[in-house]
């Protein structure tokens, strides 16, 4: 799945991406997946996106992703790293429902 993620996000050319799955750490979790892979953290800094809004950032990782790989994520975290050596804001964290 994280091969899969990773090639979709391709499309938006990331400078930085990580790709965790957090899985394990729901385990006996109803929604967790028997072959585990159903919750994901991205940590990613897309210079394209660099002056959009923390939504139309989300918006753009889940087109790139598709509804149907989002269809089989339980749970996903977008964290934008912030790579300008200038800017203290750090990263914008959030999740969105993998539906939104």
């Amino acid at each position: 799945m994280a091969d899969e993620i990773r090639a979709r996000l391709a499309a938006l050319e990331p400078s930085h991406l990580e790709i965790i799955d957090e899985s394990a750490r729901h385990a006996g979790h109803s929604a967790v997946a028997v072959a585990g892979e159903s919750h994901f953290r991205l940590r990613l800094w897309v210079p394209s996106l660099a002056q959009a809004s923390r939504l139309a950032r989300h918006r753009a990782v889940h087109a790139a992703l598709g509804p149907g790989l989002l269809a089989r994520v339980h749970a996903l975290a977008i964290e934008f790293e912030d790579q300008t050596s200038s800017s203290s804001a750090g990263p914008s964290r959030g999740a969105l429902p993998s539906g939104a």
